[in-house]
């Protein structure tokens, strides 16, 4: 059985949905979770639950995108516990727009969040993590990355996380350090159930086993990578999406 007990653990974008659901489930196997959102409500709302059911929990405001912010919640967790062993990247943003209109905006927002934001939470935490010769960094793409009509600057940005999750996987792997990525299909979120009826009904369809995605199916293999089990897995592009990608 899974157990991360006394490992300490920062989830960005951890307000709800899929990042809500990973910062549950560490929690739950015993790890003391920094939740973590550009959302300060959210965070607290959510570590209060947790705190609830006797799950160590801390909310933070964050905003990924700040490099300095990052790098200061960072040493923050360092001071307070000693250590971090977990860092799970899953704070990101959408701004869709076909190529031909997509403001200059949307691609910066969505870049500085997605990518840079993942850069500037990965890079102080590798310093603390190859010191103590121990790390688990788990970074959520997507399965856009690959390509997806209407969202040049998401993929884009998805696709710079495998990336940049490969590179830190060759970099670290001596001191102990994974780093994997994980790619979510269509999963049941307050944004996807946003999305039109045809749409749902359409995105489902390319799902082989026939139903969205909950986020407790993203959170289940964030354990898995983020626990002993795991150990000699690294650099590697996950897809949990009900065999949409194969």
């Amino acid at each position: 059985m899974i157990r991360l007990d006394g490992k300490t653990a920062v989830v960005t974008g951890a307000a709800r949905g899929i990042g809500r659901a990973i910062a549950e489930k560490l929690a739950e196997l015993g790890a003391a979770v920094w939740i973590c959102d550009i959302s300060e409500a959210g965070a607290r709302a959510a570590a209060e639950e947790l705190a609830e059911r006797g799950l160590a929990a801390e909310p933070r405001a964050l905003d990924v995108s700040d490099g300095a912010a990052a790098a200061a919640l960072v040493e923050e967790v360092r001071e307070a516990r000693g250590r971090l062993d977990i860092l799970v990247n899953n704070a990101g943003i959408n701004r869709d727009a076909m190529l031909h209109k997509m403001e200059r905006r949307m691609w910066d927002e969505v870049i500085a969040v997605n990518l840079t934001g993942t850069f500037n939470m990965m890079q102080p935490a590798s310093r603390i993590m190859r010191e103590q010769g121990y790390g688990r960094i788990v970074n959520i793409s997507s399965a856009s990355w690959l390509g997806n009509i209407g969202q040049a600057n998401y993929a884009a940005s998805k696709a710079g996380v495998v990336g940049l999750t490969k590179t830190a996987a060759r970099e670290l792997a001596k001191y102990g350090v994974t780093v994997n990525a994980i790619c979510p299909g269509f999963i049941d979120t307050e944004m996807t159930r946003g999305v039109p009826e045809k749409i749902w009904d359409l995105m489902v369809s390319k799902i082989p086993m026939g139903r969205p995605g909950r986020p407790e199916d993203v959170a289940n293999m964030v354990a898995f990578l983020c626990s002993d089990a795991a150990a000699y897995v690294t650099g590697e592009v996950v897809n949990v999406g009900g065999g949409m990608v194969l």
